[in-house]
């Protein structure tokens, strides 16, 4: 099993961290919730945007399952902006501009949509994962312990990523992001969306998720300006094969 953590955490300590210890009153069935995630990129398209078919996309992300059997299976089960595992594909295989229209906002239709005046052509090929951010697969892997952040809400960027840091947590990336309004809509809402400090280019600029327009947008942020309704998402690690 392939597990990152952000430096400079211990991988034991992470894997410690996430591998449950029994099953409690409140775990929830990760198997279940893998699968239904991976029906779920199904039923939006992902086989079509990676190149894939329906059975190559699938046979992909299988061997994903047991990972997140054996280290999302005694969290609890997703609630209130905090979710125990997501199943991330990155724009190696399916590109930010196409992941992103597939997202929308929970109980709506608008597909979620790229800022263009943020991001000019040619422009978010740049906000990459920062060298802290280790990805396990450059494909698709799980992102565990997921927290849209809320609690950073009015916070510094600059300042939120620190405390992430001193956690030992690690920031998301975009596709990060993308992930958690595909899987779970609800997370992103009202004065609760969240910047994606994981994925940086070589300026003052971090990312982030916002509604505009009933839909998702991909914006971006000054790392020195707070928002009160933009928090820091972070995630407990990141795991593979």
């Amino acid at each position: 099993m392939h597990v990152h953590a952000p430096a400079p955490a211990d991988a034991d300590l992470l894997e410690d961290r996430l591998t449950p210890t029994g099953r409690t009153p409140w775990a929830f069935d990760a198997g279940a919730e893998f699968d239904r995630q991976v029906r779920n990129l199904l039923d939006k398209g992902y086989p079509k945007i990676t190149g894939r078919t329906p059975a190559s996309f699938t046979e992909l992300v299988t061997p994903l399952r047991a990972t997140a059997v054996a280290l999302g299976g005694g969290m609890r089960a997703p609630e209130n902006g905090r979710v125990p595992f997501l199943l991330v594909v990155t724009r190696t295989l399916a590109p930010i501009e196409q992941s992103l229209p597939l997202t929308t906002l929970h109980g709506r239709t608008k597909p979620g949509f790229v800022d263009d005046r943020s991001y000019e052509p040619g422009v978010i090929e740049r906000f990459v994962a920062t060298p802290e951010v280790e990805l396990p697969d450059e494909r698709a892997y799980l992102l565990f312990d997921v927290d849209r952040g809320e609690e950073f809400c009015g916070a510094v960027p600059n300042h939120a990523m620190a405390a992430i840091a001193e956690r030992r947590r690690t920031p998301l990336t975009i596709e990060e992001g993308i992930a958690l309004v595909t899987h779970h809509p609800a997370a992103l809402a009202k004065n609760k969306c969240f910047s994606l400090g994981g994925s940086r280019c070589d300026d003052r600029r971090v990312p982030a998720i916002w509604i505009s327009k009933n839909a998702p947008k991909l914006g971006w942020c000054w790392e020195g300006n707070p928002h009160t309704w933009l928090g820091m998402a972070s995630a407990g690690g990141r795991a593979a094969v």
